[in-house]
């Protein structure tokens, strides 16, 4: 999301709480606080996940997903609505996501977006460029090229997104000049013509949570060594067991390699509950970057742990 301009709105439009940060920061019970404060005056609050790994059946321990006695009663929606066969887009999310919101608004609900998937957050806030599908010859001929030849071509084709890229960036780099080369237009212009955006469409009511790091890591530290002793072994040994193509996101998602190495008797338990804290960390680490460059800089920013939802959220909760 841009940090020029806020999508945050201040008319009547329906309202959409939002709150993000990174992994093991208390975003849930946050998301349930605020549920719970909307409930004091009558109005129901509705939990929307906003993470690409609880998006997932196949990952309820490993995902850290809300467990029945932490929603404490309160609807939450979008988690574990995928199979992990299925790869969740942000797109694919994103449109999942206003169909909820919608249905809220239509029975007098608050969404309540809670997760730390930024480029979810992204495409469904400002929308998706209406990119049409990439000429397979295209495609073939960039994913061919080495990533040096690749870069030096986009900078003759799109100077400005190559500029604005590390030339070691395969994966982007191929996509900017794919896009180039099929459509005639660059990848820049695209994304300046991006539609299917709510935010000129609801009121946003945002919330990034930025704690103390050290604070973070220990947290992750701590759940990864509990999500090994609650359950995370025969998760990954039954997503093992479906066999399902390496190349999927819920066989990418953080933890599962680390526990599969484990499960396959290639490291000790130790090494890989130290392996899947670091990759956790990594995570956190990338999330805070994201959220401190890509957000708004007029949405609220908390570091402490006692946070006054009365005050953040006080057009919101209003009597």
């Amino acid at each position: 999301m841009s940090t020029k301009e806020s999508p945050m709105k201040t008319t009547s439009a329906p309202p959409v709480a939002l709150i993000a940060g990174p992994t093991a920061s208390g975003k849930s019970a946050i998301a349930v606080k605020l549920a719970q404060a909307l409930a004091k005056r009558g109005q129901t609050g509705v939990v929307i996940n906003a993470d690409s790994a609880q998006v997932y059946a196949d990952l309820q321990v490993l995902s850290a997903r809300p467990k029945e006695k932490e929603m404490a009663g309160i609807e939450h929606r979008l988690f574990g609505t995928w199979d992990g066969a299925q790869p969740c887009s942000a797109a694919a999310w994103a449109a999942r996501a206003k169909d909820e919101i919608a249905d809220c608004h239509a029975n007098g609900a608050v969404p309540i977006l809670v997760g730390g998937t930024g480029m979810y957050l992204k495409v469904l806030i400002e929308g998706i460029a209406p990119i049409p599908e990439i000429d397979p010859e295209v495609r073939e001929v960039v994913r061919a090229m080495s990533t040096q030849t690749a870069y030096a071509a986009l900078m003759i084709e799109d100077p400005l997104r190559a500029a604005a890229l590390d030339p070691g960036d395969s994966q982007r780099i191929s996509r900017a000049l794919e896009v180039k080369r099929s459509t005639g237009v660059t990848l820049g212009d695209w994304q300046q013509a991006k539609t299917g955006g709510i935010g000129e469409e609801v009121t946003l009511h945002p919330l990034v949570l930025m704690p103390e790091r050290q604070w973070v890591y220990d947290r992750c530290d701590l759940r990864f060594a509990q999500m090994v002793e609650a359950g995370a072994v025969a998760e990954v040994e039954a997503l093992l067991g479906r066999d399902l193509s390496p190349d999927l996101p819920v066989m990418r998602a953080i933890g599962v390699a680390e526990v599969a190495a484990l499960v396959r008797g290639e490291c000790t338990r130790e090494e890989a509950i130290a392996a899947g804290s670091q990759a956790t960390r990594q995570y956190a680490k990338r999330q805070f970057t994201w959220l401190r460059n890509q957000t708004p800089p007029d949405w609220p920013r908390v570091e402490s742990q006692n946070i006054d939802l009365e005050t953040i959220f006080a057009s919101l909760l209003q009597d």
